[in-house]
């Protein structure tokens, strides 16, 4: 595929910007060997246009994307460019997707008039429904992800698209140390079933990781560069396990799936955990002393380096890790402290907010056709305000670094 004409973005993007981009335009075969993604929300008033943002996924050679909602005109923007997304469902919608008529015709409005052009790999039903404060929702969640699932069985594509939904990491009541993981008791009526699901759809188990917010509500405790994945730190040992954690973000990655395993031994055996957001905000509150463009710049950039390598943690080593930085933009509406409204990578004209200090190798791009998503299922505009966040669009994947406790130890489904 040729690369996106900036002609049509002169206004917009950056000369220099638009050249890098056409210049490290990926080879035209889709790939599925990209492991990093980027999630792409639009909570401002001063954003630009869908189509201009291509540009900036090539120059960084990403080609996945995580959306928050299915705006049509945000699903034409990326028809026909190969990048495979993840497209949001948003929390308002889930009870009337409990119902399979609901999902159906969800479905056909949101998804159909898009396939095959645009490339649309999974559903992310709700945003940390779970930690939310909206019972209703809850209760609806898993119905929604089945009714879903369901409806995309019947129209022969739930081998193509997964169903899926994503978690605040709240969602644990002991993460600290990984071994001792362990769900939140009054969440496992919800999670027990959930991860059913998981295991039978062949669908991924979606967490929000922030080492930040373990690191600023601890920075004594933490040091910032077992934070910031620094390769050359020592690392934290299991004292239970023996395993050795470089650093927090595999931590929490493996505090899940001790979590999923002490709940359902059955589940862990086939359910993956994949990163939904994570990143670091270049700018906050005065208090925020963390949340600098030096250290946002050093985090993500180890952390795309940590997953372009194919790593896996220390629990699952050969399940490389697939993660979503957060995010392309800062977003001027977003509400909370000031770090939330400075996650992006990007300001909203373009330029880049601080320069990464490492390149995506061009196989992590998908652009340019329709390749293979990855899954492996059993059996084979400017200006807008919505694309936005649930949970009043804060990100609070907040890592709870407690130690065990007896009440929350080897919780279990069954």
């Amino acid at each position: 595929m040729a690369p996106p004409s900036c002609l049509l973005r002169v206004g917009w993007l950056p000369a220099a910007l638009c050249a890098l981009a056409l210049a490290l335009a990926p080879a035209s075969d889709a790939t599925s060997a990209s492991l990093v993604g980027i999630n792409y929300g639009r909570v401002g008033s001063n954003l630009p246009p869908p189509q201009a943002v291509l540009p900036l996924l090539e120059g960084l050679g990403i080609g996945r994307v995580r959306l928050y909602d299915a705006d049509p005109a945000v699903l034409h923007a990326f028809a026909k460019t190969g990048v495979e997304l993840f497209v949001g469902v948003p929390d308002q919608s889930l009870a009337g997707l409990a119902d399979p008529g609901g999902a159906d015709s969800w479905l056909r409005s949101n998804v159909m008039p898009f396939l095959p052009d645009t490339k649309i790999a999974a559903l992310t039903v709700g945003n940390e429904v779970l930690t939310g404060n909206n019972s209703a929702v809850t209760r609806a969640l898993l119905p929604a992800m089945q009714s879903l699932h369901g409806a995309l069985a019947k129209l022969g594509l739930d081998k193509q698209i997964a169903v899926t939904t994503a978690h605040n990491l709240g969602v644990l009541g002991t993460s600290y140390p990984p071994s001792s993981g362990a769900f939140r008791r009054d969440l496992l009526p919800y999670i027990c079933p959930i991860l059913d699901y998981h295991a039978r759809t062949g669908s991924p188990f979606l967490v929000n990781a922030y080492p930040y917010f373990a690191y600023s509500g601890d920075p004594k405790g933490i040091h910032l560069e077992y934070a910031l994945l620094e390769a050359g730190y020592a690392g934290v040992p299991d004292p239970n396990s023996g395993l050795r954690y470089p650093n927090l973000l595999v931590a929490q990655v493996d505090a899940v799936y001790h979590a999923i395993a002490a709940a359902n031994t059955a589940a862990a055996r086939v359910v993956e955990v994949r990163i939904s957001e994570t990143g670091w905000p270049s700018s906050g509150d005065p208090g925020e002393t963390a949340a600098t463009p030096q250290n946002a710049a050093r985090y993500n950039s180890n952390a795309m380096r940590l997953v372009a390598e194919g790593k896996g943690t220390p629990l699952k080593p050969t399940v490389a890790m697939r993660a979503y930085v957060f995010a392309l933009f800062n977003e001027n509406l977003k509400p909370g402290l000031a770090s939330e409204r400075n996650y992006g990578l990007f300001k909203p004209d373009g330029t880049p907010v601080y320069e990464l200090s490492y390149k995506l190798p061009r196989d992590n791009s998908t652009f340019g056709g329709a390749g293979n998503s990855g899954w492996r299922f059993p059996g084979g505009g400017g200006g807008n305000v919505s694309g936005g966040y649930d949970n009043n669009g804060v990100n609070s994947g907040y890592y709870d670094i407690s130690a065990a406790s007896p009440d929350s130890a080897a919780l279990t489904c069954r």
